[in-house]
């Protein structure tokens, strides 16, 4: 937790978020972070966010700078527009939730990127940005190409042990797999990159928000499945499932927040 010097400042940081003021019992607050629609439900392992206190100490500053590293799914996914994918309308949730915050959101990469190009970008690109946030989408260019996955996870490693020799300021790094797809899964080994993922959150004292695990619940329990949507319905779907990411995301970054207020 980032001890805040100005009380004042704590109280309305802690008011604006929903958390429990200092020096408040948790039987008196509300509850600190609105879960996503009941449309959009996440099962537990995709809510386990951890703390984030380069996020923390930025909303107590009032702006937030995050960037976005990804391949296609990040920057179109097949949506009706580049507002509805969800790194844009995750700007928007969370400029609604943080009152008073500057919530900055700038989105890197493209069609066919791999870590390692996600790597130059973010090596190219933080200096500039000075993100406080860093949410990092890959693996499925890897697992696609039939790339060595341990070549992913030390590439994630490497830019992260830079990030940090390289920062003034704190940056919290979550990674993101890929898209859950029964055809994928069908064709491409898929376990490897996946595992990797988690080592290198490990290893790298990132946090992983498993895209993959979220999307495979929704498909189960039959509330969004991409693949089996009529084709003139697919960028609606397309848009619906962005929109729930974005929310479940928004959820997982602002109990991040909590965590380190308490």
């Amino acid at each position: 937790m980032i001890a805040m010097r100005n009380p004042a400042a704590a109280l309305l940081l802690a008011l604006a978020l929903g958390l429990t003021p200092p020096g408040i019992p948790e039987s008196r607050a509300q509850p600190a972070v609105a879960q996503p629609a009941d449309v959009c439900a996440a099962p537990a392992e995709a809510m386990d966010a951890a703390p984030l206190p380069g996020v923390f100490a930025a909303v107590a500053r009032g702006e937030l700078r995050i960037m976005v590293v990804g391949s296609a799914s990040t920057a179109s996914g097949g949506t009706s527009s580049t507002a509805a994918t969800w790194p844009r309308q995750l700007q928007a949730r969370l400029a609604a939730r943080l009152q008073g915050v500057m919530v900055r959101v700038e989105v890197f990469g493209g069609r066919g990127t791999t870590a390692a190009d996600h790597a130059r970008i973010i090596a190219g690109e933080a200096p500039r940005l000075r993100p406080h946030l860093l949410i990092w989408q890959l693996g499925t260019v890897e697992a696609a190409r039939g790339l060595p996955a341990e070549e992913m996870s030390d590439a994630v490693q490497e830019a992260a042990a830079r990030l940090t020799a390289t920062r003034g300021e704190l940056t919290d790094l979550v990674l993101m797999d890929m898209q859950f797809s029964r055809f994928f899964r069908a064709n491409a080994n898929v376990e490897p990159y996946l595992d990797q993922l988690r080592i290198a959150a490990a290893a790298s004292g990132a946090q992983l928000f498993s895209r993959w695990a979220l999307m495979k619940h929704w498909v189960d329990i039959e509330r969004l499945d991409l693949e089996r949507a009529p084709r003139d319905r697919r960028k609606a779907v397309a848009d619906e499932l962005h929109a729930c990411i974005a929310g479940v995301l928004t959820a997982f970054i602002l109990d991040g927040i909590e965590r380190d207020h308490r």
